[in-house]
């Protein structure tokens, strides 16, 4: 099968993906009501099945290379659009909603994503049960990384009480953090390639069952799905002030609950489909791997290309920010401690990130 045929059947056979139409409709609608706050909604709902594309790129690459090269396949491209987004805002000078994604980004996952994972799972099931090993120890890294996150805000309220205090040193603290949490994420590929698993991916693809891609069709998915996504993203931002206007919203807001959720949309869906089909380990791995790249991988490069094009951003987060990811690793670590889920376990994961989005919301 020619590689664009076998690319285009892949695509249509996930109807998420056709929400990929909203793209050229917000070429339209930039062109013919500039500034208009639909652009910003029209290329958030873009960028929904184009994570999912490069997703399934990467995916059928990495199945084809074997754990290894699959491991860094997955480490490059596995959080693409969060990373494409977060670079496209900060160059842009939005550094609150580069921040505000990236909490945002790991507080859904392990809240939003695992909490509808659990609750789809489990309906018409007593329980689930999961790789308690695999899941546990993800959740330990995920906190040795989200220790490093909040530490420059700890370290600017113990010297200074505020949060507000910017000193030379909080910069220099922040890209040591930063160059420490890409050495450890490192480490993990260097795992991926001695030993026959990655510690942020789960071993069984939730791609796997996808129709007959060859090679150059996935490449060709993974080039056509980033370059879409860096357009996409260029709109969003350029039509974020005209959003915040009209519907009231905070840059906040908009980055911990609607980038977060557009941006990770791909990762979300195949994780309740997993739990949907009874395979537990694989919807938690995605969903508690999914935030460790997060804060490893995604965080750090942030904070590494701040400094390479001349406006350093620290990694001083909102108390908010920070109170709500700490209640996030504290929550996932409680659920998955047993290696047991049920459908009310999950509705209340669900409900403490609807409290915590709804206090967002209300944040002026």
């Amino acid at each position: 099968m020619p590689p664009l045929r076998a690319a285009l059947k892949a695509i249509t056979a996930n109807r998420l993906n056709l929400l990929v139409v909203c793209a050229p409709l917000s070429w339209a609608l930039s062109l013919t009501l500039p500034g208009s706050p639909w652009v910003f909604l029209a290329a958030s709902v873009s960028l929904v099945p184009l994570a999912g594309i490069i997703g399934l790129g990467t995916e059928e690459l990495a199945d084809r290379s074997g754990p290894a090269l699959g491991g860094f396949l997955n480490a490059t491209f596995g959080n693409a659009a969060e990373l494409i987004i977060a670079v496209v805002a900060l160059t842009q000078g939005h550094v609150e909603l580069v921040k505000a994604s990236i909490s945002g980004s790991i507080i859904g996952n392990l809240l939003l994503v695992l909490g509808f994972s659990f609750f789809v799972g489990g309906l018409g099931r007593r329980s689930q049960k999961f790789n308690r090993t695999a899941a546990t120890n993800t959740s330990a890294m995920l906190f040795l990384a989200v220790v490093a996150l909040v530490m420059p805000a700890v370290f600017d309220l113990t010297l200074y009480g505020t949060l507000e205090a910017r000193p030379a040193a909080i910069d220099q603290l922040s890209l040591g953090t930063a160059i420490v949490l890409v050495v450890a994420y490192a480490g993990s590929l260097v795992y991926a390639f001695t030993s026959d698993r990655d510690l942020f991916r789960p071993t069984q693809s939730p791609h796997h069952s996808h129709r007959g891609l060859t090679v150059a069709s996935a490449v060709m998915l993974l080039a056509v799905g980033t370059l879409l996504t860096t357009v996409q993203a260029e709109l969003l931002v350029g039509a974020l002030e005209p959003a915040l206007k009209q519907f009231g919203f905070t840059e906040l807001f908009v980055g911990v609950v609607l980038v977060a959720i557009v941006g990770n949309a791909a990762e979300h869906y195949s994780a309740i489909a997993a739990a949907r089909r009874d395979q537990m380990t694989l919807a938690v791995e995605i969903a508690v791997g999914s935030s460790a790249q997060i804060a490893l991988l995604v965080a750090p490069a942030v904070v590494l290309y701040s400094f390479a094009i001349g406006h350093p951003m620290s990694l001083i987060f909102h108390p908010f920010e920070i109170t709500a990811i700490a209640l996030s690793v504290f929550a996932t670590s409680m659920v998955v401690n047993d290696g047991e889920s049920n459908w009310v376990e999950g509705l209340q994961l669900i409900s403490v990130y609807a409290i915590i989005a709804l206090a967002f919301y209300f944040i002026p």
